[in-house]
């Protein structure tokens, strides 16, 4: 049925078909934006900007965790607060552009998924549709998750050692606007695309590229990256911040070795 539909459609219906789909994915785009745009003091004050304060719900949490385990370095919440500074002129006014559009983004993706969902499925056959459809519904979640984990976890770690530290007690820090706000969005997104990697490894699996033996063989090799990359993201010496930010990360190496087959196994139908 989906062979006989495609060879109904030229070229150029084609084109209008995706036309289509990406004038009601800017459309959605657009609208949310706007609609963000008016309540985005709102947000940045409650969420955006609320890993600066001590009462943020992880340093909380560290602090009743480190409190109960007395080897471990205690976490204090007592007298942090990040206070941010404009240095340029129209930052504030294209911050709250910029930011309403990528919150955007993040709200809408499964909206976005959906219409590029409607572009694709008229070509897939059923079996296909099935596994794609899933697929796109897993990757929505763990971006989720991602973004979620990004913003409660790393980027607060990030913030919170990074603000305190000094090269110099005579250099204070004074942290612009735009420098947050670059490292809060990079790290966020950054962690929603990693937490993408466990679909990726299921589709790499699925087309017989990836087996599980791989993931067995570079274990120590992963083990020994990724407590590398945590060390990037959250640059501290900290061996209990630095493991909240491993954990997730391996979590999802393991996942990925689940989801692939073995040599042995039959390869799954995409």
């Amino acid at each position: 049925m989906a062979e006989e539909e495609l060879q109904e459609m030229s070229f150029w219906d084609h084109i209008d078909a995706l036309r289509s789909v990406l004038v009601r994915i800017v459309i959605v785009l657009v609208v949310m934006t706007l609609g963000l745009f008016f309540v985005m003091p709102d947000i940045f004050d409650s969420v955006i900007l609320a890993p600066c304060h001590g009462d943020f719900v992880l340093y909380r949490l560290f602090e009743r965790m480190t409190s109960a385990v007395p080897w471990l370095p205690q976490f204090s919440t007592d007298g942090f607060n990040v206070e941010l500074i404009n240095i340029k002129l129209a930052s504030q006014f294209f911050i709250h552009m910029s930011t309403s559009f990528w919150l955007a983004l993040v709200l809408t993706f499964p909206i976005v998924l959906y219409f590029l969902w409607t572009f694709v499925a008229p070509a897939l056959y059923p079996q296909e549709k099935k596994g794609v459809k899933t697929a796109f519904l897993v990757g929505c979640v763990m971006f989720f998750i991602g973004v979620a984990v990004g913003y409660f976890v790393v980027f607060p770690v990030t913030l919170r050692f990074l603000a305190d530290y000094h090269v110099s007690q005579l250099v204070p820090n004074q942290i612009s606007l735009d420098s947050y706000m670059d490292t809060f969005l990079m790290l966020i997104f950054v962690m929603g695309v990693i937490f993408e990697l466990p679909l990726l490894a299921w589709l790499l699996g699925a087309l017989g590229v990836l087996h599980r033996d791989f993931f067995r063989t570079y274990r120590r090799h992963a083990v020994v990256v990724l407590l590398m990359l945590a060390a990037i993201i959250t640059p501290t010496g900290d061996p209990f911040t630095l493991m909240v930010v491993f954990l997730p990360i391996y979590l999802l190496y393991e996942v990925s070795a689940f989801l692939v087959p073995a040599l042995t196994e039959s390869v799954p139908e995409v």
